[in-house]
């Protein structure tokens, strides 16, 4: 039988805590100290520690670093309700094995301990050393979907492998590959940003590998590039799909063998810049297409950050607004106060197909013409205004009428699920649920998708 460690000071969540995992046939100790955590995880029959990361003295993440120095391969999941950037990178690179928010989501526990104890069978995970002094980087959200973001740049900032981030226009490809960098043991050195896209190849090609003195018309003087210029920091590559066929090559060339060679020159020169990379299209349909070598692609891929589109986060929506007039007064010297409930609805209710982008230009268009301090709908553009709350379906029987909070969840979670084709990934990223709470109100709601299966992906 597993045996979970509770370390809470909120005696009320321990008790509930200690109750549902013996229900599921869990052994359960608890502490409400770290000084009483650390000393109860020595019991080598603990599977699992569950801690806050809020404890009275010593806090959990001095518990969590204690455990990681004495017993390296014991699973730690961190819970906390303050659900930010620093504090779910900090605990990542600390050793825990995830980060669950409060309010706790049972069946998001439930797959967290599960996860942990699968991980502990096959011999423990990855232990990655805290950074400490950390600059902090300005990613907002507190959806799950960023979440994962967050936990994702916390567990690849101290290994220096290659890191692929996906995702639209405007999602902030260049700011995460910029807290990666700075989460990571080589923030002192440079992080330099090239956007692939933006230079014909040559210039290309000389931009990032140098040239020698008359390598080419105009080449009056030796250039160095930014491989060169960034030494053992992060060379970060947007719109990575755009590179050419002789130019994949060469950066094939760099991330197998470590060197390169200036254009004009035929001397070999090494490398030891950490490689990040980014694109808004699908590689792998670039790669069926004969558009992309295969093998770069994989070189590429080691790991992975998706991030997701504006759309599917709503409910960050207003923390993004809040954050975003915060500088934008800075910048513009307005004062901006608040937002109307109405333009907020505004805000929440469009698509936003220019994602985090958009929305900071909208706001700033929108300061500029509020001669008050309050943002009104009359502000922002006509789109906006227009924009239907959520998208409706001839499916929903609440559409228009008075209904139970029950019938209005299971609408809500049907629209969701038909807007994304079912991908029920994107509908928990949608919803800010977990999988295992999605599947149980799926089943309870008798939802069906198009294919006629409970279960379909």
């Amino acid at each position: 039988m597993p045996h979970i460690l509770l370390v809470d000071d909120d005696r009320a969540i321990c008790r509930t805590l200690h109750l549902h995992f013996q229900q599921n046939d869990y052994t359960v100790t608890t502490a409400h100290s770290a000084e009483d955590g650390v000393n109860k995880a020595e019991d080598d029959s603990v599977d699992v520690v569950i801690s806050d990361v809020r404890l009275p003295g010593a806090d959990g993440m001095s518990l969590l670093s204690t455990i990681k120095a004495r017993r390296p391969q014991l699973p730690v999941i961190m819970i906390t309700a303050f659900h930010d950037f620093e504090t779910t990178v900090a605990a990542m690179q600390g050793g825990a094995v995830d980060y669950v928010p409060k309010p706790i989501d049972l069946g998001e526990l439930d797959a967290a301990v599960e996860r942990a104890l699968s991980q502990g069978q096959s011999g423990g995970g990855l232990i990655i050393g805290s950074a400490a002094g950390t600059a902090p980087t300005q990613i907002v959200g507190h959806s799950f979907a960023m979440k994962e973001v967050f936990k994702s740049i916390g567990l690849v900032a101290q290994s220096r492998i290659t890191v692929l981030i996906l995702g639209e226009s405007g999602t902030g490809k260049e700011l995460v590959a910029r807290a990666v960098h700075n989460a990571s043991a080589d923030r002192h050195h440079p992080f330099v940003a090239v956007n692939c896209a933006a230079l014909v190849e040559t210039l290309l090609e000389s931009e990032m590998f140098g040239h020698e003195r008359g390598a080419f018309t105009g080449a009056v003087s030796a250039h160095k590039g930014k491989v060169e210029q960034v030494g053992e920091g992060t060379l970060f590559l947007d719109e990575i799909a755009e590179l050419s066929p002789p130019m994949q090559s060469k950066l094939l060339r760099i991330l197998e063998e470590r060197e390169y060679t200036p254009v004009g020159s035929t001397q070999t020169r090494k490398s030891k810049a950490r490689f990040i990379t980014a694109t808004n299209v699908n590689l792998k349909e670039r790669v069926a297409a004969g558009l992309f070598r295969e093998d770069l692609f994989y070189r590429l891929n080691v790991a992975t950050i998706n991030l997701p589109p504006l759309r599917e986060r709503r409910g960050d929506i207003p923390l993004l607004t809040e954050f975003l007039l915060k500088k934008i007064n800075k910048d513009l010297r307005k004062t901006i106060r608040r937002v109307s409930g109405d333009a907020m609805a505004c805000l929440e209710g469009y698509r936003w197909p220019g994602n985090v982008r958009e929305l900071e230009n909208v706001l700033m268009k929108a300061a500029v013409l509020e001669r008050g301090d309050v943002l009104t709908p009359d502000c922002l553009p006509p789109e906006l205004r227009q924009a239907p709350s959520l998208p409706e379906t001839d499916e929903s029987a609440c559409a228009s009428a008075m209904c139970s909070l029950r019938e209005l969840e299971r609408d809500h979670i049907r629209r969701v699920l038909t807007e994304t084709g079912w991908h029920k990934g994107r509908a928990c990223d949608i919803l800010e649920v977990s999988r295992p709470r999605l599947e149980r109100r799926i089943k309870e709601f008798g939802l069906i998708s198009p294919k006629g299966r409970h279960d379909d992906d």
